[in-house]
């Protein structure tokens, strides 16, 4: 029997009302690899726009084992109880075997998961844009439509992806544990130019406090050669306890002063333009990837150009002319 044709225009409003269940089955369609289901979400997204953009998005990013979802858990339950609605997504490394997500953050925000005034996604990267997952970005839209207020995307904090959220964004968190002595020489320029702000975690009490301050201290010292990326906002360096939940209002204070200095200048509307833009080049080469995968006949000839390069018999550049000529390039 055929699926039910689905009704745009009663799952945009039930959207716009807030319901979970509609988010859910917005947030599907999304991510679908079906044409007609990106077809409806395209169309849904459209007819919602006008309902988003309101939210405080940031971008958190740190080492694995630094404590993000603990952090985000605590924060995100101090903002719902405040009156806020937070949305959590939380993009997953996949699994080279599955694709499906391994980490399983709803597991690892056991309060943020039981409260009504707040969502959690987590999302497969499947390896698409430096691990923040395709369809991220409609995700955060759609999450707006329904009235959340307030996105936080956590990233695996691995390769591209901070880069990645840092244009999804607009505030970018950085995470760092203390005992920054031998961390702050291998820490990524990239990382220090992309932060808004450095929060030392775990530093909780007695020496952990003593360390994570020490860290901070450093990690000062390491921004002042850097020239910041806004002249209205120096990145500040904080320290906190996630697990405590230790001085993260004070913390989520900075993001709001953060917002609404640069949302006076103007600042913020001109980096979520500059997004658009990034965004719809990304889109841009998700389809020209598509073209690759999309027909049998299609991803053979690939496999052949591929592997006549990896004989030695072609070489790179006419394997990659071959397959530009598969997709009329």
């Amino acid at each position: 029997m055929a699926a039910p044709a689905l009704d745009l225009d009663a799952l945009r409003d039930r959207l716009l009302a807030g319901e979970r269940a509609a988010l859910a089955r917005a947030i599907t369609l999304a991510e679908s690899k079906r044409a007609d289901h990106r077809a409806a979400a395209r169309d849904l997204i459209d007819a919602v726009l006008p309902q988003t953009g309101r939210a405080i998005r940031v971008g958190i990013t740190g080492v694995p084992g630094v404590g993000k979802s603990t952090t985000i858990d605590a924060l995100g339950s101090n903002l719902t109880a405040a009156g806020h609605k937070v949305a959590v997504l939380a993009v997953d490394p996949s699994s080279t075997r599955t694709g499906g997500s391994i980490l399983g953050d709803k597991t690892r925000m056991a309060r943020l998961a039981l409260d009504p005034n707040a969502f959690i996604r987590p999302s497969p990267s499947s390896g698409t844009l430096g691990g923040v997952a395709a369809k991220t970005r409609e995700t955060m839209l759609l999450c707006e439509a329904a009235g959340f207020d307030v996105i936080l995307v956590e990233t695996v904090g691995v390769g591209q992806s901070e880069t990645a959220v840092a244009d999804l964004t607009d505030f970018f968190l950085v995470l760092m544990l203390p005992g920054a002595g031998d961390e702050l020489q291998g820490i990524k320029k990239g990382i220090l130019e992309l932060a808004d702000m450095i929060a030392v975690n775990k530093a909780d009490a007695g020496e952990a406090e003593r360390r994570a301050n020490a860290a901070a201290s450093e990690y000062r010292a390491a921004l002042h050669i850097l020239t910041p990326a806004s002249a209205t906002w120096t990145p500040p360096v904080v320290t906190i306890s996630g697990f405590h939940n230790l001085r993260l209002d004070a913390l989520w204070e900075k993001v709001v002063d953060h917002r609404e200095r640069l949302t006076a200048t103007g600042e913020i509307a001109k980096k979520r333009r500059e997004q658009d833009v990034k965004w719809m080049w990304a889109l841009v080469h998700e389809r020209l990837h598509q073209r690759l995968v999309g027909t049998a006949e299609v991803r053979h000839q690939t496999a052949e150009a591929e592997a006549a390069v990896s004989r030695g018999e072609h070489s790179p550049a006419a394997g990659a002319a071959r397959i530009a000529e598969l997709i009329g390039l």
